[in-house]
C-alpha cells in the first residue's frame, strides 16, 4: 500500500514526534476520499499507543438559562429566543438523586454545569455548589467530580479544591483569533485561560475544549488544537455544533461526518495524549457515523444527554465502548 505523503510523515507522531502547524494545515486541506481513511487509521493508531483507555462521563444542567452572555450558538443565552427550559440552582439532594442514578449505571465520571458568567465571590449560590460537592463526595467517595461554573476568582478555585473538586470544564470554544467574533460582551479567552491555569495552581485537573461547525476556518480549527496543546489541559471534550433556533447561527449547515473525522484525527495528532471526548453532536448530527468517528482517534464520551439536548442511553453506550475497544 502506497501512503500519501503528508499522511507517511505524519507517522513520525507514532515515534513521539510533534506536527507543526503547517504540517497540520496541509493534512486539512489536501487529504479526501480514500486517503482520509488512511489518516483515520494511523489517527487511531496514535490514540492507542499514547491514550489506549476509554472513558465515559454524564453531566446535570444544575442551572439553566438566563446568561448574562452571547454566545452565538448556546441556547442558554438570555438574548436569544430559543425558548429552553430555565430553571435557578439546583437543591443538593436533586443533585445527588441524579448522580445517583447514573452510578448505578457504571458512571464514575459526572459533571456539574451551571448557566452565567462565573462567580468572583463566594455567594449563597456558590456556597449552594459547595454543598453540594461536599454531599456527592460524602454519598458517592469514589466519584470523580467536574464542575463547570465560568470565569472564577482564586479565592473561588481555592474553594472547590477544598470540596473534592477533581476537574474543571472550561471550553476555549474556537480559536483565539475568532473568539471575539462568536463570544461577545463580558468575557474574554485570556480571562478563561487564566481561570484553566488558576485550576492546575491548586491541583485541578483542566477538561479543556471547543466546537466546530460555527463558520470557522480549518486554520481556525488547527490554532484551536495548538491552543489546547499550550495548556495545563488532560482532558479534551469536541463537540459538533447542532444548530439552535433562535440564536444567530441557526442557518449554519451541518458538518458533514467525513470533516468531523478528518477534524478529530488531525486533532489527536497534534495532541497524542490527551483524553479526546465526542459531546455534542455526537447521536443528532453523526448518526450512523459514530462508531467511525470514535474510531478517528477519540477515547472518550459524553453519555445519557447533554445541557439542553437529548443524548443517547447509558447502557447503550457502555455497549458501544466494549465494542470499541476491539479495534
Amino acid at each position: 500500500m502506497i501512503l500519501n505523503p503528508l499522511i507517511a510523515n505524519a507517522y513520525k507522531v507514532l515515534a513521539g514526534g510533534e506536527l507543526s502547524k503547517g504540517e497540520a494545515l496541509a493534512l486539512a486541506r489536501e487529504i479526501e476520499g480514500e486517503d482520509l481513511l488512511d489518516l483515520l487509521s494511523l489517527a487511531n493508531k496514535v490514540r492507542k499507543r499514547f491514550a489506549p483507555a476509554f472513558h465515559k462521563c454524564s453531566i446535570i444542567n444544575a442551572r439553566s438559562g438566563r446568561c448574562s452572555e452571547r454566545c452565538r450558538f448556546c441556547a442558554q443565552s438570555a438574548t436569544f429566543p430559543t425558548h429552553i427550559e430555565t430553571y435557578p440552582l439546583l437543591e443538593p439532594e436533586a443533585v445527588l438523586k441524579c448522580a445517583e442514578e447514573i452510578y448505578a449505571q457504571g458512571v464514575r465520571s459526572f459533571g456539574y454545569v451551571t448557566s452565567g458568567r462565573g462567580w468572583r465571590k463566594c455567594d449563597a449560590d456558590f456556597e449552594k455548589v459547595l454543598r453540594t460537592m461536599d454531599l456527592l463526595h460524602e454519598r458517592l467517595p469514589d466519584m470523580e467530580l467536574c464542575v463547570s461554573l465560568g470565569i472564577l476568582s482564586e479565592e473561588c478555585v481555592k474553594l472547590l479544591a477544598a470540596h473534592h473538586v477533581k476537574r474543571y470544564n472550561m471550553n476555549l470554544q474556537t480559536a483565539p483569533g475568532r473568539y471575539a467574533e462568536l463570544i461577545t460582551e463580558t468575557h474574554t479567552m485570556a480571562e478563561k485561560i487564566e481561570t484553566i491555569r488558576l485550576m492546575g495552581k491548586y491541583g485541578i485537573g483542566n477538561c479543556t475544549g471547543g466546537i466546530i461547525g460555527l463558520g470557522e476556518s480549518w486554520e481556525d480549527r488547527i490554532d484551536m488544537a495548538f491552543a489546547v496543546r499550550g495548556l495545563p489541559v488532560d482532558r479534551c471534550p469536541l463537540n459538533v455544533l447542532l444548530p439552535i433556533p433562535g440564536t444567530p447561527l441557526e442557518g449554519r449547515p451541518l458538518t458533514t461526518p467525513a470533516e468531523a473525522a478528518k477534524f478529530f484525527a488531525i486533532f489527536r495528532l497534534i495532541n497524542p495524549k490527551l483524553m479526546l471526548k465526542f459531546c455534542a453532536g455526537r447521536e443528532t448530527v453523526m448518526k450512523d457515523f459514530q462508531g467511525l468517528l470514535m474510531l478517528s482517534g477519540l477515547n472518550a464520551l459524553m453519555t445519557g444527554g447533554y445541557l439542553t439536548t437529548r443524548g443517547r442511553e447509558i447502557a447503550a453506550d457502555r455497549a458501544f465502548l466494549a465494542a470499541l475497544e476491539q479495534f
